[in-house]
């Protein structure tokens, strides 16, 4: 039988030391395959001088709008900040005016090019809270797509457990922009996506339907304990069906 082609990508290297230390821990050991990085987050220098000891694994920008102070300032910024000068959580709902579109995509572009310029060769793009999935923000996403040539994103999550289901209407909205994502400016994506721990909980039936999947993972938070000792334990051995582990940087 052939293995399911899982890629297993560490969100939000750059937080903190605890949180990078985590995740290249885990990827010394081959458990995690693929990683991304906030451009704007207080780690973020330390954690791209230990991206060139990982050869095999990839490295894309976890696009931010939700935390932290932007890297850019003046007028746009402003709009994209609350009274403490720190973006927030209020970008998802924002009215998407022309000017406030502006300011994220010059924003995000920054932080792109700020990744890029610590030595890391961008493979692919996702987003801290999933921004880049708002409809508002596709346009945005697409345009730093096209600007940077970056043809891998990640899909809204579309795999889900019987014990928390998606609804018929928000799966519905979630393929339509998944085929959008793919569409506008060629973009490969893998068939699906969704938390670690929900693929792990999943029966080997529904597993079977699946072609690539990305697991998202968040090594050393404390919210996530039992990922974490899950991650370090021989799951590989114990996983059907069996999967082969990949990256974005292999991904066609």
């Amino acid at each position: 039988m052939v293995p399911i082609a899982v890629i297993v990508n560490a969100d939000d290297l750059g937080i903190s030391g605890e949180i990078n230390e985590a995740a290249f821990e885990l990827m010394s050991k081959g458990r995690v395959t693929s990683a991304t990085l906030l451009a704007n987050a207080p780690a973020t220098s330390q954690a791209a001088r230990q991206v060139s000891k990982f050869p095999t694994c990839s490295f894309g920008v976890h696009l931010n709008l939700t935390q932290f102070e932007p890297l850019l300032g003046g007028p746009g910024a402003r709009l994209l900040v609350d009274e403490r000068g720190q973006m927030s959580r209020a970008n998802e709902r924002a009215r998407p005016s022309p000017e406030r579109l502006r300011a994220m995509y010059e924003e995000l572009c920054a932080q792109i090019e700020r990744v890029a310029s610590l030595g890391v060769n961008v493979s692919h793009f996702d987003s801290h809270n999933h921004v880049h999935t708002r409809p508002h923000v596709f346009p945005v996403l697409k345009a730093a797509q096209r600007r940077y040539k970056i043809r891998k994103v990640r899909l809204s999550k579309n795999f889900y457990s019987a014990e928390t289901p998606c609804s018929a209407r928000l799966l519905l909205r979630k393929r339509a922009y998944n085929w959008a994502l793919r569409s506008a400016y060629r973009t490969h994506t893998t068939d699906a996506f969704t938390e670690f721990l929900t693929y792990d909980r999943a029966d080997a039936a529904t597993k079977r339907s699946l072609g690539t999947i990305e697991l998202m993972v968040h090594p050393g938070s404390t919210c996530t304990a039992q990922e974490t000792s899950i991650l370090e334990s021989d799951w590989l051995a114990r996983w059907r069906p069996l999967v082969q582990l990949t990256s974005y940087a292999q991904l066609t």
